[in-house]
């Protein structure tokens, strides 16, 4: 984790990593990524950002998925997400409801994002650090992840419901959130079926 400007002090990561990878057949934060679990590359990602500490949010494989957190880093915080099931917005709520108190901001990846750009996590940093409310990585003009919420949004985060994530949140926040440009194509690109790990 950097340890750089004071505001890193400040924000948080969340790693979302309790789908059920139905469209993967199951397993899929388990499955091989350049020789380890693809979870762990966004781990890695998450563990580079300018923030004083780490929590994944856990559901679908709890016990498999928090092993493999373990032996990645076990000073990484968990937190289970029991209504997993609804989709995305129930790990977010329970992720930024666990955070600690003094978290003003919270990075969010996703636990299938293996290719995430470490060189546009302090830009984002940068951008909430100086006010804006949100803060989202663009490639080519298209919005990716991770996001990153200030706590003035912690609020609209609880009332979110399905498996839309944050979406709602920068929609309604429209061109208030600060869009940092990316040197690739990583924040757009996930993992949902068995042939993309090879893409």
């Amino acid at each position: 984790m950097a340890t750089g400007p004071d505001f890193g002090k400040r924000f948080h990561a969340l790693v979302l990593a309790a789908g059920s990878a139905s469209r993967f057949g199951g397993g899929k934060l388990l499955a091989d990524w350049n020789g380890a679990p693809l979870l762990h590359a966004a781990l890695a990602a998450a563990r580079a950002a300018p923030v004083s500490g780490v929590t994944v949010v856990t559901g679908a494989d709890a016990v498999e998925v928090g092993a493999c957190i373990r032996a990645f880093d076990p000073s990484m915080g968990q937190v289970h997400a029991v209504d997993h099931a609804e989709g995305m917005a129930a790990s977010l709520r329970v992720g930024v409801a666990a955070l600690p108190l003094e978290t003003e901001a919270v990075f969010v990846f996703l636990g299938d994002m293996p290719r995430v750009p470490h060189d546009v996590l302090q830009g984002l940093a940068d951008a909430v650090s100086a006010g804006a409310p949100a803060a989202a990585p663009v490639f080519h003009g298209r919005r990716g992840n991770p996001v990153v919420l200030a706590r003035e949004v912690f609020g609209a985060v609880a009332a979110l419901t399905g498996d839309t994530g944050a979406r709602p949140i920068l929609q309604m926040l429209g061109l208030r959130v600060a869009l940092v440009e990316s040197p690739d194509d990583g924040v757009r690109f996930d993992v949902d079926t068995p042939g993309d790990l090879s893409r």
